[in-house]
């Protein structure tokens, strides 16, 4: 026979309490465990942290700093005790050196502003030097049109060492940097290389018939003979060949090149000034016509090495040449032929025809016929130089 289901008893009002101390499974906590919690949480609560009354001596100390602190008395923090005191006044001292050095550069700065030679070798690139000359003053643009008017005057007197000075030269190129070429493009029956080719053959004769020091010390510039000009061109090389060997007033080898007698003068320093611009444009039938206009400055003293007075000696040229269409011409492909050479010799004895530029020097007297011709600026490349300009010899304005 089957036992029936117990049934649940009514829960008694005392067993509230242990019904509440129940665990997860149902089953009361035993009386003693119950007892020792109550006793322990009573134990916590009495001994937990509550706020404390500050004591006497706390309030006191309090009442101090108050006091000093509204008197502006406040004692040193740990921030601004003896050794944080140290480092801070070690760092004064090394703001009120640099505001010291700030000063002197500054006064340093505003004086040489104000006078940049007086910086040794001339950082700022003035160009000044302490004579009243120019060293390396600041580069002119390259030149890409006749200018319209003279260069201003230049203070300063030439030396050894700054052979330029109180010349507007000093501000031309060194050299072969003065020939500046312009882009090569196709004209008449010649393409873009071609017309680059004649271009870089005509600065090559310009440095070696007015730049190389072989020639400008009396040798024969050989590049322009044997590899430039065209042998086919009727009596240029020839003639030019023969100007050299035997010199003379019909038969000038000035009129083509810069040459000095060694044996009277020596060059100073390694740089020759220039200044100029070439140009090109299309010739008759189909030929390249290139126009070159330039301005050689030469520094020179006396042949004699302890003098050192210093003369300048200024070559403006023209010239003109021309690539001929060799189906046009009977020429030599790749040579270039003369069509125009005209001069202007600054400086330089009157009629005296031996081949070389002859400088005058202050220290020697004046060799050749006296000037004839009217007074023209040799840096002046404003001015037209037409041929019976270059055969009259003239006063210069200035050297």
């Amino acid at each position: 026979m089957a036992e029936k289901p117990s049934e649940k008893s009514p829960e008694e009002p005392g067993k509230s309490a242990e019904s509440g101390r129940s665990g997860q499974s149902g089953e009361s906590v035993p009386e003693d465990v119950w007892a020792q919690f109550v006793q322990d949480s009573e134990r916590d609560i009495r001994t937990s942290e509550a706020p404390k009354e500050p004591s006497a001596r706390a309030r006191m100390v309090t009442e101090r700093l108050r006091q000093q602190e509204a008197r502006g008395e406040l004692p040193p923090g740990w921030r601004t005790g003896p050794a944080w005191q140290e480092m801070n006044g070690r760092a004064a001292r090394r703001r009120k050196v640099w505001t010291v050095i700030g000063v002197v550069l500054a006064i340093v700065v505003a004086v040489v502003a104000m006078k940049p030679s007086l910086v040794p070798g001339d950082p700022f690139g003035t160009g000044t030097d302490t004579d009243g000359g120019t060293q390396s003053a600041n580069p002119l643009p390259d030149e890409t049109a006749a200018p319209s008017n003279a260069p201003s005057a230049a203070p300063g007197t030439p030396t050894l060492d700054e052979p330029f000075a109180g010349s507007p030269a000093v501000r031309y190129a060194d050299g072969a940097a003065g020939i500046v070429l312009p882009e090569a493009k196709p004209v008449g029956a010649f393409g873009k290389d071609q017309v680059a080719k004649a271009l870089a053959q005509t600065k090559s004769l310009l440095v070696d018939a007015n730049l190389d020091r072989k020639t400008l010390l009396g040798g024969t510039p050989e590049t322009t003979l044997d590899k430039i000009l065209d042998p086919k061109q009727p009596g240029m090389i020839d003639d030019a060949k023969s100007w050299l060997r035997k010199p003379g007033k019909e038969s000038d080898p000035l009129s083509l090149f810069s040459r000095f007698d060694p044996d009277e003068v020596r060059l100073v320093g390694d740089v020759v000034k220039t200044r100029g611009r070439t140009t090109f444009k299309a010739g008759k039938d189909g030929a390249v016509a290139i126009h070159a206009d330039y301005t050689f400055v030469y520094p020179l003293a006396l042949a004699d090495p302890d003098s050192t007075e210093v003369s300048r000696t200024i070559v403006r040229r023209i010239l003109d040449l021309e690539l001929l269409n060799p189906a046009k011409y009977e020429v030599t492909p790749g040579r270039l032929s003369v069509s125009r050479h005209d001069q202007d010799l600054a400086n330089s004895a009157c009629d005296v025809y031996d081949g070389f530029l002859h400088p005058q020097f202050d220290s020697v007297e004046p060799t050749g016929a006296p000037p004839s011709g009217p007074t023209t600026d040799p840096y002046d490349r404003s001015r037209e130089l037409d041929k019976s300009g270059t055969e009259s010899c003239g006063t210069v304005s200035r050297t």
